[in-house]
């Protein structure tokens, strides 16, 4: 890049907070909800919200299932084969590429490699489309935070092949319901019980006797696996300082023994989860102070059951939504105030935020502009401010392995922070002036015709520069007046990169 335009953006500095003590108005009050509850305004987003006033836009993304779908978007994920098929054909296939990876000529080897890229590549490609172009921003949002709280990584083994189904079965119809829905669903779902090893877990063999083998996935010693047990009280429910033991995390983890999936029944039959009782452990156990007796399977449901409503889950989970909606340390009141709303409903999650998004935290000035984008928000809110024509995402998916958050890799169960000082340095600011810059001068080859392209296909039609003023316009209030000076300073060619690489674009 030219030093004059690095230049240019360090005439600016990130501001995490706007000190303003009067209420926001109605421009600045929609582009706000727009860069919290949505992925940043598209053109024509903020004419809408602040015409139908930000309250009606907040109750109506909470029911999402009222708002039009547009028939063009559906017509481009109709189209991708991996996100509208089993879980089970998607790993059959898998299985096979790798099964025979190894003895194939290099023609056919190939071809193999080819089949897994355009799982994982569809995959990538149904999240971004959504996200980018559905009208129901929130549930987008949604997803992105409730993948990211369970998460599971794309890279270990079969989970590549069962992230479509694990996002589209077990975390897309349960982001605004039941809490205790949601954590069976992930529970049950084959791309966890893979993530962290439950499918192996099985009563510990008696003592002086030998280890036996599993009988199912892949015949591996059979024995206890904690590590489920402890995400789930440590990450997915009661939070680091739950007040449960380790002997707590053993205890779990014998309770869910059995919990696994059957390989061959999932790739013949669909079957995403099986109770195994020969691998259950029967004896009685104890856990969070209570008497648990053998009752197979519904021994983890009863856990399930305890977790999702527990205090310390409540204060937990409101917390993570607050941070990621208000700011990176959200205000104790509010804080409290949705858990006691868990707890009354619960764990209902709608009914929570609402109560987040009618509080005066959620709209006070003081939060306006105090979240730093993840890499993640940044690439689809640009790709959304710019309206720019989605044929090869591959830009997208490298933007955000460069900027060190690729789609579905995160490697920790614990997921991708969301907080300033997790994303925010020079080497990660150079590289999303980068972006922006190619983006805005119509370098970024998203358009590549009207069929989905492959990740490394050339672009078959330039892209135009983008029009600053449109870009001004769509982002409206959410500029700074500092930015739009020294925008309208800057050479007409550098004004899109300005926009989209400056400060104001980078907080939400």
């Amino acid at each position: 890049m030219k030093p004059t335009l690095l230049a240019l953006f360090a005439a600016t500095t990130l501001v995490t907070a706007r000190a303003d003590p009067l209420p926001l108005p109605a421009a600045q009050a929609a582009a706000h909800v727009l860069n919290r509850i949505a992925f940043g305004p598209a053109p024509g987003d903020l004419e809408r919200v602040t015409r139908g006033g930000v309250r009606a836009y907040i109750d109506s993304q909470l029911e999402p299932a009222a708002i039009a779908w547009p028939s063009a978007l559906d017509e481009r994920l109709a189209a991708l084969e991996t996100p509208n098929r089993s879980a089970g054909k998607t790993l059959g296939e898998f299985e096979e590429a790798r099964r025979n990876a190894r003895d194939e000529a290099p023609a056919a080897l190939a071809q193999r490699r080819a089949r897994v890229a355009r799982i994982a590549r569809e995959t990538a490609e149904a999240r971004l489309l959504r996200a980018i172009q559905s009208p129901r921003q929130l549930e987008e949002v949604m997803v992105d935070f409730w993948f990211n709280h369970f998460n599971v990584a794309a890279s270990k083994g079969s989970v590549q092949a069962l992230v479509a189904s694990y996002e589209r079965d077990a975390i897309r119809p349960y982001v605004f319901g039941s809490f205790r829905q949601l954590l069976g669903a992930t529970a049950r779902h084959p791309a966890m019980l893979y993530y962290l090893d439950n499918y192996l877990s099985a009563a510990p063999a008696p003592a002086g006797a030998k280890a036996g083998v599993k009988a199912g996935v892949k015949g591996r010693p059979r024995g206890l696996n904690e590590n489920y047990a402890r995400e789930l009280m440590e990450l997915h429910t009661l939070g680091v300082d739950g007040g449960y033991t380790q002997r707590d995390v053993t205890e779990l983890a014998r309770m869910f023994t059995g919990w696994t999936y059957d390989q061959r029944a999932l790739i013949g039959e669909d079957q995403l989860f099986r109770f195994d009782p020969r691998r259950h452990d029967q004896g009685a156990k104890t856990w969070l102070g209570r008497a648990v007796p053998a009752q197979g399977q519904a021994e983890g449901e009863m856990a399930l059951d305890v977790l999702a409503v527990h205090p310390a889950t409540a204060r937990h989970l409101s917390y993570k939504l607050a941070q990621y909606f208000v700011q990176d340390e959200p205000p104790p009141a509010l804080v409290e105030r949705m858990a006691r709303s868990w707890q009354a409903n619960d764990g209902d999650i709608r009914a929570v935020l609402r109560v987040l998004f009618a509080s005066d935290e959620f709209m006070a000035p003081a939060s306006v502009g105090a979240k730093f984008k993840t890499p993640y928000q940044y690439v689809v809110s640009a790709a959304r401010a710019s309206a720019a024509p989605l044929g090869d995402i591959g830009p997208l998916l490298g933007t955000m392995n460069q900027l060190g958050m690729p789609l579905y890799g995160c490697q920790t169960p614990d997921g991708y922070k969301n907080t300033e000082a997790a994303w925010m340095n020079p080497h990660a600011l150079t590289r999303r002036i980068v972006f922006a810059t190619a983006l805005g001068a119509g370098r970024l080859p998203l358009r590549a015709g009207v069929q989905p392209a492959p990740l490394q296909a050339a672009s078959s039609v330039t892209p135009a520069p983008l029009d600053p003023q449109q870009l001004e316009s769509t982002l409206g209030a959410a500029v700074s007046a500092r930015t739009r000076d020294l925008v309208a300073a800057s050479p007409v060619a550098l004004r899109a990169a300005m926009l989209l690489g400056g400060p104001d674009f980078m907080q939400r």
